[in-house]
């Protein structure tokens, strides 16, 4: 596991064209540990009976998005192994598991973070405040993106189910007209609108292999970075009480 910087200072804006080749896009890095025997064998099983790319994409893509979405306080950044060995987590822990099973299976794949309104939150945080959401891109002759594998089912059904009860148009990290599966050839969208025309979307961060170069000081020129310990700290003060309120609202749907 990677862990977690004790140094912080704002984001700032950086410049440098970000690679849209494919080939550039398949290597190791410290989080998607690709040289671990468990999660290439954890990636040939999956696609093993799949005839294309986008048969092995959606394979992968579903194993990921039934993985249940959970928050607990982060010492450390978890490795793919890590991920799939706990068998669930937040965002940033089923992008890392996701890009890394996709590359393990010679699929193209990377992270574009967006800064994403508070108020898709709501439900989860007592205030509305800003989150980087991992936006995953792959490559099916084209970069196709999506946000749907954060959630799993349970979690989005109790979340829909409150919001309509609540009569809001967005909470839980999701919007009443989210696009909740991926197909594999289309975007998919938990906004319901594409990024560039989602109000609840306020910037592009950086377009990254996972989410330790989000917070690297290398990032070199790909968007906006953000300071390791400062997200870290900010984020585990929050997770008790989103660690609650997931906990609650899955109890809410097994009652219902």
């Amino acid at each position: 596991m990677v862990a977690l910087a004790a140094q912080f200072d704002p984001p700032r804006r950086l410049h440098k064209k970000v690679s849209d080749r494919p080939q550039d896009w398949l290597g190791t890095t410290p989080l998607l540990d690709l040289d671990d025997t468990k999660l290439r064998l954890k990636a040939r099983a999956l696609v093993q009976l799949c005839r294309t790319d986008r048969d092995k994409a959606l394979a992968i893509y579903r194993f990921v998005k039934h993985l249940p979405y959970t928050k607990r306080v982060k010492l450390q950044y978890p490795t793919a192994r890590d991920v799939l060995e706990t068998r669930g987590g937040d965002g940033d822990d089923k992008v890392t598991l996701l890009i890394a099973l996709m590359r393990s299976a010679g699929i193209p794949a990377r992270v574009r973070y967006m800064e994403m309104n508070g108020e898709m939150l709501r439900g989860l945080i007592p205030r509305a405040t800003p989150a980087a959401r991992p936006l995953a891109e792959i490559w099916l002759g084209r970069w196709v993106r999506t946000d749907t594998y954060i959630f799993d089912a349970e979690y989005v059904a109790a979340a829909l189910e409150h919001m309509k009860a609540n009569g809001w148009e967005c909470g839980w990290g999701i919007h009443v007209n989210a696009q909740l599966l991926w197909d594999g050839k289309n975007d998919a969208f938990l906004g319901g609108k594409p990024s560039e025309q989602d109000p609840m979307i306020k910037r592009l961060l950086c377009v990254v292999s996972d989410p330790l170069e989000l917070v690297s000081a290398a990032l070199g020129g790909s968007g906006l970075r953000y300071r390791r310990s400062l997200r870290a700290l900010h984020w585990n003060m929050l997770a008790p009480t989103m660690i609650k309120a997931i906990r609650e609202l899955r109890a809410s749907s097994r009652s219902s």
